[in-house]
């Protein structure tokens, strides 16, 4: 069971509201530090650690820099998110870019930076070559299990997935790397998404050491670290339980002590690129109730809207919900709780059993801080909201509301002749 908490007291949240207006997220900047470092500790048994923060989770450079305090590195797959990790001050070897169907531009600013490259397909080392002259001193490959593994229904199952390297590719590639002179391997993986289930993150530590020892035996290659992936899910109803740091780190360091150390194979960099595990349950969309109308279901219409969080009418997902003030009223009303949008599906929550619900109500939608704000659009003209940081006592803002103005920015008012 998982309690769902408040990131302030119904008081402290509702003077806030009156201050600064809804619909925001706002981030447990505190907590998120704490849970960085429960993860580090229950991995201090490696020779080295580091989780590349997964940028796309939660892409605010003020947050990026709170968890590189932490030597937190950056997942960057895209040029804006390069650019992210740099202006938090991560260069180097702390980013690593994971892309598909990548551009040349984006593999040259990602060499520039000397970010670890993190190729998705074997025709990459060829792009690599064209866009930045050589090939990087280290590289990396995507592994793709195929048949060898299931997904779940976020990722999809590798077969039908687009990332990654076949198993044949995976040793073609890095013989082909080692041959036009790569000095360093790392090996990465990501094969689920939002997983509870402690015991497939272990199963992906044992796929990976095994392949540390067949990529030895085959092409005399010492992979120098193994990149996890993300994965790592978080218990977005109330029955259900987080993976605990220290027993996942516990386990997966009784499998590299039977498989890398009593091999005697070269020590491994422990990585992973979790972004949803580190910030997710820590994220909060305040909402202000719009209307409350009864038609053949009861509805309450929010001042946020699918672009605000678009996880549930995408994947169905559900996020708990508080009626702040109203935590400890019985929950005997039954509605769908919507936005704005000009789509069906633009709905929070379908049936949701809530206590009475009236307008002017203040709505916390809860684990927001990975794939909220990172996944809105423009769709109807609606703006996406400002971001807050609880942190060491104060409540920082770091991002604005967007306006019209910003909306329609890119637009030619009045047209060029090209």
């Amino acid at each position: 069971m998982t309690e769902k908490k408040l990131p302030l007291s119904s008081s402290e949240l509702l003077d806030l509201v009156k201050k600064v207006g809804t619909p925001f997220n706002i981030y447990d900047g505190d907590e998120i530090e704490k849970n960085a470092e429960e993860m580090k500790a229950a991995f201090s048994w490696a020779p080295s650690f580091t989780n590349y923060f997964a940028v796309k989770a939660l892409p605010n450079i003020n947050i990026l820099k709170l968890l590189g305090k932490h030597g937190f590195g950056a997942d960057c797959s895209s040029l804006p998110e390069l650019y992210m990790a740099k202006a938090a001050g991560i260069e180097g070897k702390n980013i690593m870019f994971t892309s598909n169907d990548t551009p040349d531009e984006e593999f040259r600013e990602a060499y520039n930076l000397g970010a670890v490259l993190n190729l998705d397909d074997i025709t990459h080392i060829e792009a690599v070559e064209r866009a930045c002259g050589k090939l990087p001193d280290t590289i990396s490959f995507r592994f793709n299990p195929g048949k060898e593994r299931t997904g779940n229904a976020i990722i999809g199952n590798p077969v039908e997935a687009k990332y990654g390297v076949t198993r044949d590719q995976l040793f073609q590639a890095y013989s082909i790397a080692k041959e036009k002179g790569v000095k360093h391997f790392y090996l990465h993986t990501m094969v689920a998404s939002n997983e509870l289930n402690p015991d497939y993150i272990v199963e992906t530590a044992r796929m990976l050491f095994s392949l540390v020892s067949e990529l030895k035996e085959k092409c005399g290659i010492e992979v120098e670290a193994i990149d996890m992936g993300g994965g790592v899910g978080i218990p977005y109803r109330p029955e259900d339980s987080k993976i605990q740091w220290k027993e996942l780190g516990d386990r997966i360091h009784v499998l590299y002590k039977e498989m890398i150390e009593e091999k005697g194979l070269k020590p491994l960099k422990i990585t992973f690129e979790c972004g949803r595990a580190i910030t997710g349950p820590y994220g909060y969309l305040v909402s202000t109730v719009r209307h409350v109308t009864k038609k053949y279901k009861d509805y309450v219409g929010l001042d946020s809207c699918m672009a605000d969080l678009m996880r549930p009418a995408l994947y169905g997902s559900y996020h708990h919900i508080t009626v702040v003030g109203k935590e400890n009223e019985k929950a005997d009303h039954k509605y769908d709780v919507t936005g704005s949008l000009c789509e069906n599906n633009d709905k929070f929550a379908i049936d949701r059993m809530l206590p009475e619900i009236e307008k002017g109500d203040v709505i916390v939608i809860h684990d927001t801080g990975a794939h909220g704000f990172a996944m809105g659009f423009n769709y109807n003209g609606k703006m996406r909201h400002a971001e807050y940081l609880k942190t060491e006592g104060k409540i920082l803002k770091i991002r604005r509301d967007e306006t019209y103005e910003d909306y329609i920015k890119t637009q030619l008012i009045t047209p060029e002749e090209v």
